[in-house]
């Protein structure tokens, strides 16, 4: 009997022992094996920069005609459709001519008249002098001749200058575009009876379409940087008009995406506007292929700092801890670390600004497979391929 209960007791006592040894051997050997996750690397990138701020404005004719008659009459013939394209000098309304051409045929008439008169006068004024020797005239007779030439003459310069005036009517009467341009519609049509002056309405408006102008106000900041003195060896002056800076600008219209048009400033008004604090500036953009319409809303870019040499951060590699921005390095042995950012504004092709700590350029930023790098734990770094490689691919 006592045989029997030895040997139960041994086998209670090295089950747990041998389950013991097991248990802790297959933790040591998962802890071993277990792969170090694959995470994507890249180095901060440096880049010359520019501030830029954002602004809304809108477009402008370079210049714009009021087409008006110049002369009274009736409108015979439209020789341009609403909203065409014209040409300078191009005829755009011809009045009833028949008027100004009746005046013209009268007035010469009358100069004809005169002429005629004239000459009996200087014959008279012939004759008076070959019988005034031998008393067959006055001296009062022949004076009388001369003053009547004279007047003919100052009749038929006046009369002259009638006929130039009806034919420079009959010219206006055949009104042309000022300017080369896009019409609006027409605002009176065939048969329409106009007058001379601005008391009529527009006949039509032409706006210059090459270049076109851009209006918006710009803040404070924009202003110091474009209108501080400019340093210089005998000392500071002035900076000199925007005309002659033309400092660029870019900017897209409401239906498109980004900033894709560029132009330059050649103007700022003279007074800051009140309540805003804003100064109002006009930019100049080449239009030679029509792209643009004046009246259209626009959003544009300007650049308001002097340039300077930016550390980049992919925006997708920034993790937010609360109000904490930060980045997850690789540092030696491959061990991840946290590294907390101050960060600037977000550029257009999605790179983020750091602004402190100062990275070095060989640091390497994990920016895909984030989630599986653990804080103090190790990865396996992949360098990220750049678009250039994929491109050449």
């Amino acid at each position: 009997m006592v045989r029997v209960c030895f040997v139960r007791v041994s086998c209670i006592l090295l089950v747990p022992t041998s389950l013991f040894a097991v248990g802790c051997g297959g933790k040591d050997v998962a802890e071993k094996t277990r792969e170090a996750p694959r995470v994507t690397v890249a180095h901060p990138v440096v880049r010359e920069l520019v501030d830029e701020d954002d602004y809304n404005g809108w477009l402008d004719a370079s210049a714009t005609v009021e087409v008006r008659s110049r002369v009274r009459g009736h409108i015979q013939t439209v020789h341009f459709k609403d909203g065409d394209v014209v040409e300078k000098g191009q005829l755009l309304f011809e009045l009833d001519p028949r008027p100004f051409q009746v005046e013209i045929n009268q007035a010469q008439s009358q100069v004809r008249a005169l002429e005629a008169q004239k000459a009996a006068a200087e014959k008279d004024v012939a004759r008076y002098s070959a019988l005034i020797e031998s008393g067959g005239a006055t001296r009062q007779q022949l004076e009388k001749a001369q003053a009547d030439v004279g007047s003919y003459e100052a009749q038929i310069a006046a009369k002259m200058e009638e006929v130039k005036r009806h034919e420079l009517e009959l010219h206006y009467s055949r009104i042309t575009a000022e300017m080369e341009g896009r019409t609006s519609k027409a605002n009176l049509t065939e048969g329409n009876l106009v007058n001379a002056g601005g008391t009529d309405p527009i006949l039509t408006t032409i706006v210059a379409l090459n270049p076109i102008h851009v209006y918006f106000s710009i803040d404070e900041r924009a202003m110091q940087l474009y209108q501080r003195a400019a340093p210089s060896r005998s000392g500071d002056k002035p900076r000199p008009p925007l005309r002659e800076q033309k400092p660029p600008f870019h900017f897209g219209l409401d239906t498109e995406t980004g900033y894709p048009h560029e132009g330059y400033l050649d103007f700022a008004d003279n007074r800051v506007i009140e309540g805003t604090g804003t100064l109002q500036v006009r930019g100049v953009v080449d239009n030679k292929e029509r792209l643009f319409v004046p009246g259209s809303r626009v959003r544009v870019r300007l650049p308001v700092s002097d340039k300077y040499s930016a550390t980049l951060v992919p925006d997708t590699a920034v993790n937010t801890d609360q109000d904490r921005k930060y980045l997850l390095v690789v540092g030696e042995g491959d061990v991840v670390d946290r590294r907390d950012v101050e960060l600037g504004r977000l550029l257009d092709d999605g790179m983020r600004i750091v602004l402190k700590p100062q990275l070095k350029p060989d640091t390497w930023i994990i920016v895909e497979g984030m989630e599986r790098a653990r804080l103090k734990y190790p990865v396996e770094p992949i360098p990220e391929v750049s678009q250039d490689a994929k491109s050449a691919k």
